[in-house]
């Protein structure tokens, strides 16, 4: 078992740190924070920004001051995840560290992706560098879990959220947009905490009595961030055009058996399914784009299809105890023996986090 000392673990701990100023800005790549140390002192620190744009390393590396530029070559880097070695939007970051002389790297936990996955801390053992890796791997892979689930199953993170009543129920029973809208049931605390999620999420979806009877918006309104990718399930296409997922605010996505022509704008893309394995033609998809995260929203038996089939990383389940209806919409059940890793207090709404 690797050891690893206090100011190791501290130095990883500020790249973690780093690393989150990222969030909801560099999908499809992972959030990465990096840190600079010679003789016990930070002299330099980064993390990757926005996709497209320099990664941690290369920020970190030009943030180190002119007069400490020498330094590099008796430095440690610590990075949160492996360098990577392809040339994509930036070129690889281990070549970087060859070229600066550094003489160790720490590491917390390999890049899975099928470009890099080792190649990168090989590069830099075949130069020389002292590489070291493992070190609070777990809390590395939590941080982007999307994106390692996406490179180990070829599918998103999925979390599934939903609200509930203190008897178990997601609405009242609706037929029409004319029954009225949507049973309040969150608070405006756990409000705010969905949109920032949505913030951090690359895609949302809901079914097609969702769209139709709460004319959802699924944009993020309440907390800074961009939108997410909104997706429907709409089998025979019969949503009007009118409804709020379509209006230009974000990118829609419907995935229809009955695609039609001229129907949406430019910022509506439908996709043909086929029999059979809906769920799964949609993670497909969303695989081909690079989606890292996906929220799935409602309705019940939308979300009940995901339990069932297994699609599901995190279900995200908000009670209001003050709340009951005696009859209404069932909420999703999960499988016995699934137990709660967490709680949160929002007032007095109790959010529970299943995984």
């Amino acid at each position: 078992m690797k050891k690893f000392s206090e100011a190791d673990i501290y130095y990883m701990q500020r790249c973690l740190q780093l690393a989150r100023c990222g969030s909801g800005s560099t999908s499809p790549n992972p959030m990465v924070g990096a840190v600079i140390v010679c003789d016990g002192r930070i002299i330099g620190e980064g993390y990757h920004i926005r996709a497209g744009e320099p990664h941690a390393e290369v920020n970190a590396v030009r943030s180190v001051k002119e007069c400490d530029r020498e330094l590099l070559q008796r430095s440690t880097i610590y990075v949160s995840l492996e360098p990577c070695s392809h040339h994509g939007k930036t070129p690889p970051c281990c070549d970087l560290i060859i070229s600066c002389g550094m003489k160790r790297v720490v590491i917390a936990t390999t890049d899975f992706n099928a470009q890099v996955n080792g190649e990168g801390i090989a590069r830099m053992q075949r130069a020389g560098i002292e590489v070291v890796t493992g070190l609070l791997s777990d809390e590395a892979q939590r941080l982007n879990s999307g994106f390692f689930t996406l490179h180990r199953l070829n599918r998103p993170c999925i979390t599934l959220k939903w609200a509930e009543t203190a008897d178990g129920f997601i609405d009242r029973r609706r037929s029409s947009i004319d029954d009225g809208a949507a049973l309040a049931i969150s608070t405006p605390g756990s409000m705010v905490a969905v949109h920032k999620l949505r913030a951090q999420c690359d895609a949302i979806l809901v079914g097609t009595r969702t769209a139709l009877l709460d004319n959802p918006s699924l944009t993020v309104r309440r907390w800074a961030g961009r939108n997410p990718l909104r997706l429907v399930i709409d089998k025979e296409n019969t949503l009007p055009a009118s409804l709020r997922l379509f209006n230009d605010e974000a990118r829609t996505v419907v995935y229809t058996y009955n695609v039609k022509d001229g129907e949406f704008g430019k910022n509506v893309e439908q996709v043909a399914l086929t029999e059979g394995g809906i769920l799964e033609q949609i993670i497909q998809h969303l695989a081909s784009l690079k989606v890292n995260s996906l929220i799935v929203e409602g309705g019940a038996a939308l979300l009940q299809s995901f339990i069932d089939a297994g699609l599901w990383d995190t279900a995200r389940v908000e009670r209001n105890p003050l709340l009951a209806i005696g009859n209404g919409v069932a909420a999703p059940v999960l499988p016995k023996g699934v137990r709660c890793s967490t709680e949160k207090l929002f007032g007095n709404e109790i959010l529970s986090f299943y995984a």
